[in-house]
């Protein structure tokens, strides 16, 4: 009877609130805070229950913590999203008990929150820092000397040997009565294109997240590099269907744009339509840009399948593949066997990844580029990829 009293003989006794982020971070730590004030005239012991979204499956979740009187504690823990979307927090509930331990008063706060989950941004600072260092390695590079479209014009001059032929100037030509050309410059800012395969290839999951996740989150990452460089970003999804389609840009609040584009992105069942995209870009990018084709391969006759449209896109554009390892099979290709299954396995394993490596051969025959690399490592990966490619001048 004391017990009870002196619990539950007070008006806000305890206080709590839940201090949560704007959104979440997909695949990324996201920290929530906890913050409770002892009102009591005496030290309390306290059981904490926060109803998290049931996206995370933590049933089990109690955090004890003992307070003295007049006191506060403060405190976090972290969440782990595997999928963009939204995530509904419940009750925070606060189990008191008096330092007699009879009996406990519960008492609950804030009772709704809905938090979105967004692709990854927690670590953009820390590529921005990862480029700068890469930007450095790559100094010593030598760029190549090149006339293409993607420049802006600088003069008309006299032809030498060497120039490119489709940049003569027909109506200076017949006016000097010599061959003319138009000569071009480098655009300061140019176009970086991302195109994201949204089809049942990238369902594949990878450490709770499916490649089509990595590839969200790469795109975001590689989006606030190709700002922060004065370049432009621009992107689109494909399936049976191209959408999602943000036109290369470098102004303010084009990050956010990019990010809202791909927060509801979710795969299909279909197989994705490589015409309909190649038509779709023929149509859309009418300027040389450089593409980045997030997708995936697994044999040699799916590649030959969409080879075509490959090529029709890399004709006018310079064109780099994102596809992915299976870290699964490089786990069987780098494990000692010790049973004949095992050896079994390990065949298995190197023939897909032999597989994988006529994919690359077959792209480089054509002048495709390449990013061959585990789900882990695609956000590096990608970003060096682009920043070799400016390094080298050769967009």
């Amino acid at each position: 009877m004391v017990d009870y009293l002196l619990l539950f003989n007070q008006k806000n006794a305890l206080l709590a609130q839940r201090i949560l982020p704007e959104k979440l971070s997909n695949g990324d730590e996201n920290f929530v805070k906890i913050d409770i004030k002892n009102n009591y005239g005496f030290k309390i012991s306290t059981k904490i229950i926060d109803e998290i979204p049931f996206q995370f499956q933590k049933r089990d979740f109690l955090i004890i913590k003992n307070i003295e009187s007049g006191k506060n504690t403060y405190f976090q823990y972290s969440l782990e999203p595997k999928e963009r979307g939204e995530y509904s927090f419940g009750n925070l509930n606060v189990y008191a008990s008096s330092p007699l331990g009879f009996v406990a008063r519960r008492f609950n706060f804030q009772k709704d929150a809905v938090l979105p989950a967004y692709p990854s941004f927690v670590h953009l600072r820390k590529y921005e820092l990862m480029a700068l260092q890469s930007e450095f390695m790559l100094g010593g590079i030598k760029k190549i000397r090149k006339l293409g479209h993607t420049m802006e014009f600088e003069q008309i001059k006299e032809y030498v040997p060497g120039d490119d032929i489709r940049t003569i100037n027909w109506k200076a030509t017949s006016k000097t009565n010599r061959l003319m050309v138009n000569q071009f410059q480098d655009e300061k800012s140019q176009r970086i294109f991302i195109l994201i395969d949204k089809g049942r290839t990238m369902k594949m999951p990878f450490n709770g997240l499916s490649l089509l996740d990595y590839s969200i989150n790469a795109a975001m990452a590689l989006s606030h590099i190709i700002l922060k460089k004065g370049d432009r970003a621009g992107m689109m999804t494909f399936s049976k269907k191209t959408e999602n389609k943000i036109a290369a840009e470098n102004k303010s609040g084009q990050l956010k744009k990019i990010s809202e584009a791909l927060y509801n992105i979710k795969t299909d069942f279909f197989e994705s339509d490589f015409n309909r995209l190649y038509q779709d870009v023929k149509y859309s990018l009418n300027q040389r840009s450089l593409v980045l084709l997030f997708t995936n391969f697994e044999t040699l006759d799916g590649l030959n399948r969409q080879l075509k449209y490959l090529r029709g896109i890399a004709k006018n554009h310079l064109l780099v593949v994102v596809f992915f390892k299976n870290s699964e099979l490089q786990t069987l290709i780098h494990k000692n066997p010790e049973s004949m299954q095992e050896i079994y396995d390990e065949i298995i394993a190197e023939k897909f990844e032999f597989e994988k490596k006529l994919i690359i051969q077959e792209l480089r025959k054509y002048g495709i580029y390449t990013v061959y690399t585990l789900p882990e490592n695609l956000n590096i990966d990608v970003i060096n990829k682009y920043l070799e490619i400016k390094a080298r001048g050769i967009l």
